[in-house]
């Protein structure tokens, strides 16, 4: 019972710390990303917050799969290191007594990744797409941001505004440029403002600025003065719904059951599996060296997730393909693991059981510091030579 507290214990607190730091790597990511397109607009930038929700639960389970694997490995790593596993070994507990606490620690942790994998990402990937299907859809507008071009949905016209909306609702310094028919026209006002008619559609009122149409590259511009300049704008059209197979949920993948579903639904299966076989890799990769470097194991696991991460990866596109069935695809990297798993295990415990069998070298008394060989070599000598002496006729 003390064994099993310990453990859970000492899991819970390295998987918090492990995951802190992973989720803080993850919004970092994410928020970059999403700046860099914010910064090309692509992305208004009062999206960005609702769009770093989205894609971070999105990528939660992978998360949550390297906090399992982290955790346990980091965990028992601690104990070799701290002699901690010399005591329950000589307690007569054997390395596989450690699968139980493991398993009862990455289980529930397991069914958190399904639950995330099967049902929550994929709603999430369809409200992200939801969501950047509404703001395109947003007429122009809605686009304008003070100090940045903006670009209409229809790739026509570049917008301008120097200064943002006053009291009396007026932006100022606007510029407006299309091109039509091999024409330029460009408009440069000092204030603007939005007017709806009775139809509902939206107008750009500018007021004391002047237009230039001409064609680039020749000198024929004509140029007007205006007082009062109507604008329409142009109403965005609105996005189809996202067909992509990552969005569609779970059940809508087995009632289709095409190539492309299967190899989605394999995927989403095989990130559960994979926590739970990782977390139980992680028992024989923890063993540490006192004589060698202490991020040899982890460098190693880490190795073994990118390839087993990347084999799964594989095994969905061979599904999506049809290269592979559905079946074989979704077991075959989940028993190359279990293989792996299998003969670490054999190799620690051979290892082991290699040095119980070793008999212990007997020294004789007096200075252990300072052994003469040749004493050892001749009584060695003396006690063998009897037993042979009476061995002969």
């Amino acid at each position: 019972m003390i064994f099993r507290r310990a453990l859970q214990r000492e899991f819970t607190h390295v998987a918090a710390a492990v995951f802190v730091a992973l989720f803080a790597v993850l919004i970092t990511v994410v928020l970059i990303r999403l700046l860099g397109q914010a910064a090309g607009g692509r992305v208004p930038i009062d999206a960005v917050l609702a769009l770093i929700g989205f894609g971070s639960l999105t990528e939660l389970p992978i998360v949550l799969t390297l906090t399992v694997f982290l955790g346990v490995l980091l965990s028992l790593s601690r104990s070799y290191r701290d002699s901690e596993m010399v005591v329950w070994f000589a307690s007569g507990l054997p390395l596989t007594a450690w699968i139980r606490p493991v398993l009862r620690f990455a289980l529930p942790l397991t069914l958190v990744i399904g639950g995330m994998t099967l049902f929550l990402g994929p709603w999430a990937n369809q409200k992200s797409y939801e969501y950047r299907g509404k703001l395109e859809s947003r007429d122009d507008t809605q686009r304008v941001a003070p100090g940045v071009f903006r670009e209409s949905s229809g790739a026509r016209r570049v917008f301008f505004v120097e200064v943002e909306a006053g009291e009396d609702g007026k932006v100022r310094n606007v510029f407006v440029s299309e091109e039509k028919g091999g024409k330029l026209s460009v408009v440069v006002a000092s204030k603007g403002s939005i007017q709806t008619d009775e139809e509902g559609t939206r107008y750009v009122i500018l007021e004391q600025g002047r237009r230039y149409d001409g064609s680039p590259g020749t000198p024929e511009y004509r140029v007007m003065v205006f007082d009062r300049y109507l604008l329409r704008v142009e109403s965005g059209q609105q996005v189809v719904q996202s067909s992509r197979i990552r969005t569609k949920p779970t059940l809508d993948l087995l009632r289709e059951a095409d190539k492309f579903s299967l190899g989605e639904l394999s995927y989403r299966i095989s990130t559960p599996l994979a926590a739970l076989l990782l977390a139980l890799l992680a028992i024989p990769l923890s063993f540490v060296n006192p004589r060698a470097g202490r991020a040899n194991n982890l460098l190693l696991a880490i190795l073994i997730y990118l390839i087993y991460k990347n084999l799964i990866i594989v095994c969905q596109a061979w599904v999506s393909q049809e290269k592979l069935s559905f079946s074989l695809g979704l077991l075959m990297p989940h028993l190359a693991a279990l293989l792996l798993l299998i003969l670490f295990f054999y190799r620690r415990l051979t290892v082991k059981l290699f040095w119980r069998r070793r008999a212990p070298v007997a020294l004789p008394p007096g200075n252990a510091g300072e052994v003469d060989a040749n004493a050892l070599l001749e009584e060695r000598a003396a006690t063998e030579e009897p037993a042979q002496q009476e061995q002969l006729p």
